[in-house]
């Protein structure tokens, strides 16, 4: 999404929707061009100010008492680390290299983790895993 208005109303009303991106408009033209590019190969991209804003929102929701699902407890070990890398804004060959693993193994496990958690895109698993904390600090490209 390409949007002027920066506030946490519209922000949640795309990603609600099934944006995998939030781009202000102010931004760099390179930064619309990776965003694409980003978006494209199945992540999310954010504007930094926009990302800085999900993750304090989703630390305050957790400091406030927010029930935590239960549907992490069913992650395995090797899926929450897939999780974590997905969160991270690696690619999926990138993970198979940090992890050891083949590219269609990280595939696999990614396939689960949506199907464990009923999210079935990059920006529900990085929402996920920041809402959770297991992203203590999700780059630009989350």
């Amino acid at each position: 999404m390409l949007s002027s208005y920066a506030d946490d109303e519209y922000v949640q009303q795309a990603t609600d929707a099934g944006a995998s991106g939030y781009l202000l408009k102010q931004s760099a033209a390179d930064d619309l061009i990776e965003a694409v590019r980003e978006i494209a190969r199945g992540n999310a991209f954010f504007s930094p100010s926009v990302l800085k804003r999900l993750l304090e929102f989703y630390r305050e929701s957790r400091r406030k008492g927010r029930p935590s699902s239960q549907r992490s407890g069913q992650l395995t070990s090797r899926e929450q680390e897939v999780l974590q890398l997905v969160a991270e804004g690696q690619l999926n060959k990138q993970i198979a290299g940090a992890l050891s693993i083949s590219v269609k193994t990280v595939e696999k496990h990614r396939q689960q983790l949506m199907n464990k958690l009923n999210i079935h895109d990059i920006a529900g698993l990085t929402r996920y895993a920041m809402a959770r904390g297991v992203v203590e600090n999700a780059g630009r490209r989350t």
